[in-house]
């Protein structure tokens, strides 16, 4: 899979391969412009002092993973690929759980939330949360390839490809629910009003060098933050808290979560 290049300017070059990207970066003629998917931006070269080929993506779309590749329309050579994992299911399931907790209240004859079932209305358009979610997954992958790869067309697949690629979930940002309920469905606690504490937010991809203590070492995972100097940073295997000085942010959250 070769790696996606920006001029000076941030405009689309022709993909390199890794070896001339590590070349690169060791010559300090490029730097690196974001981790997922890896880019780099050269700091000597614009585009009009550049020759750049005609891309192509193809996308296969399916109700759990969508796949993506970028082609070069001349030769035909795959550059990247990549798959995303749609969140369908876990929106269903949320939908359901929020209907549950809200019949239960009306039930239980509290003062929540009359019953609305006979007074909603579906404007033109509408579609399925699960569904309209999974259009939203591909169409920001399109925009985001765009604005890495030089592409001139877009077409849809009809068949699956194997291949060396990014495999990306989709996670969200985070929940829009303030009020954090208890199993029967009553208020217990609230969530804050501000994302950010010391230049982080929860989901960020940091590299972390502890310098003493029980967990010392080098790590690379997600934070959850808290409003304190003690965040949790999560790793596939432990999670153990940590101080953000020892922290530095290698890729913001974006609502994915990316795997090689």
């Amino acid at each position: 899979m070769r790696v996606f290049v920006l001029d000076k300017n941030h405009y689309p070059l022709d993909p390199c391969h890794p070896a001339r990207a590590r070349e690169l970066l060791h010559s300090r003629r490029a730097k690196v412009y974001r981790r997922y998917p890896f880019t780099i931006v050269l700091q000597d070269r614009t585009v009009e002092e550049s020759t750049t080929h005609s891309h192509r993506i193809k996308i296969d779309p399916g109700s759990k993973v969508t796949g993506f590749a970028v082609v070069q329309e001349e030769t035909g050579r795959i550059t990247n690929a990549l798959e995303v994992s749609h969140r369908g299911q876990q929106i269903k399931d949320s939908l359901e759980s929020r209907r549950a907790l809200r019949r239960g209240r009306r039930n239980r004859k509290t003062r929540y939330r009359k019953s609305r079932f006979l007074n909603r209305t579906r404007k033109q358009g509408w579609l399925p949360p699960s569904l309209e979610s999974r259009i939203s997954n591909i169409e920001t992958w399109v925009r985001r390839i765009r604005k890495l790869c030089p592409i001139t067309a877009i077409s849809q697949e009809l068949v699956r490809f194997d291949l060396q690629q990014i495999k990306v979930a989709a996670k969200g940002h985070g929940t829009r629910q303030r009020c954090r309920p208890d199993k029967f469905g009553f208020p217990k606690a609230h969530a804050p009003k501000a994302k950010f504490f010391q230049g982080f937010q929860t989901g960020d991809i940091v590299k972390a060098d502890v310098q003493k203590g029980k967990f010392t070492g080098q790590y690379v995972g997600r934070i959850a933050i808290r409003f304190r100097p003690s965040f949790v940073l999560q790793l596939p295997n432990q999670k153990f808290d940590v101080h953000p000085k020892y922290l530095k942010t290698i890729h913001r959250n974006d609502g994915y979560e990316y795997q090689f």
